[in-house]
């Protein structure tokens, strides 16, 4: 493994790292993302607290990135249609979103997101952009087969289709099904077709600020 960059921009290791999230995982698991506490994490993984917050802002962007994103991003299926490659990149998603770990912490972080611009800039930065850019792969792809008539704007299809499931899971807390996730896919697939016929005879609202 190669170093990555921690907060402020000095390397860091990326065994200390792993430590990191892996003990996170083992104490949601054993008390709960409620009570959980950094010093109990800080003393299983034999780091100290400062080690940690360099780099995560808080416990909730920890948890977060140790239920979810610590894994390599779901790898595109290559189902050679649009329905079905943003079929398969959300059903991996919904796995990860709908784990009790994620429906604990998920209020607490967008709570701490409400008032702390740094955090926000931060998920932005992160989590949000590297599942943005693999809807920008997906979008990409249906193009060049002709499928979709011009591109898209990879943030709207992230908001119609994740954004659409973190409502369902987190919000309106639905129980959200295999079923449901297709409805959600093919609605969204129909309303990505649609926006790029739309930009397609109307070259000039691609260009138009997002």
């Amino acid at each position: 493994m190669t170093a990555r960059r921690q907060r402020g921009g000095r390397p860091r290791d990326s065994r200390v790292d792993d430590k990191i999230l892996q003990t996170t995982r083992e104490l949601i698991d054993e008390v709960g993302y409620p009570a959980l506490t950094v010093d109990q994490i800080a003393a299983r993984a034999g780091v100290g607290k400062a080690a940690i917050y360099r780099r995560y802002a808080s416990k909730a962007e920890l948890a977060f990135a140790a239920t979810m994103y610590d894994q390599q991003p779901p790898p595109l299926a290559g189902t050679g249609s649009l329905h079905g490659d943003l079929l398969s990149l959300v059903r991996a998603f919904h796995i990860r979103m709908a784990a009790p770990a994620a429906r604990q912490l998920a209020p607490a972080l967008i709570s701490e997101i409400a008032v702390n611009p740094e955090l926000e800039t931060r998920f932005q930065d992160t989590f949000l952009a590297a599942e943005q850019a693999a809807f920008a792969e997906i979008i990409e792809q249906a193009v060049a087969r002709g499928e979709l008539a011009g591109t898209v704007d990879p943030a709207m299809a992230h908001l119609l289709l994740l954004g659409s499931l973190a409502s369902a899971l987190y919000i309106i807390k639905l129980p959200v099904d295999d079923a449901m996730v297709t409805d959600l896919v093919t609605a969204a697939a129909a309303g990505i077709t649609a926006l790029a016929d739309r930009h397609h005879s109307d070259p000039a609202r691609a260009n138009e600020p997002r």
